[in-house]
């Protein structure tokens, strides 16, 4: 892969990454670090509602997974940034073999062929 191929997946990756922390910050502006009474506004020895407590503990819960999810594809796209710095980028990490334009465009931070995917897939199917 030449520099110039390079550089754009590395705009590509850079910019879903800023979209991700700009995502990550709307979830802490949110109120994910909030306790019930937080949420609700109520800073009284009262308790709430077992109802209300209910869906703010499941809307947080919600926050925290939507939080995991975006760390983890962060995570992804830090390691498709590091194999761009080594040269390693488009390469499958498995066989070797270059990775397709086409896959690398839908997926920047791809790791795996489509060959060596679908092996990937077809044995996690069989457990």
């Amino acid at each position: 892969m030449n520099k110039k191929q390079l550089n754009h997946y590395k705009k590509i990756i850079m910019r879903k990454r800023q979209e991700l922390i700009e995502q990550l910050n709307k979830l802490k502006e949110s109120g994910l670090n909030n306790s019930v009474s937080d949420s609700a506004g109520d800073h009284s020895t009262y308790s709430l509602h077992m109802a209300d407590q209910g869906t703010d503990t499941m809307e947080r819960e919600k926050q925290y997974m939507f939080a995991s999810r975006e760390q983890n594809y962060l995570y992804h796209l830090d390691m498709a940034l590091e194999r761009i710095e080594k040269g390693e980028f488009g390469k499958c990490i498995n066989c070797g073999n270059e990775i397709g334009q086409d896959r690398l465009e839908a997926v920047p931070h791809v790791r795996l062929c489509i060959n060596c995917k679908s092996k990937e897939e077809l044995t996690k199917s069989k457990y």
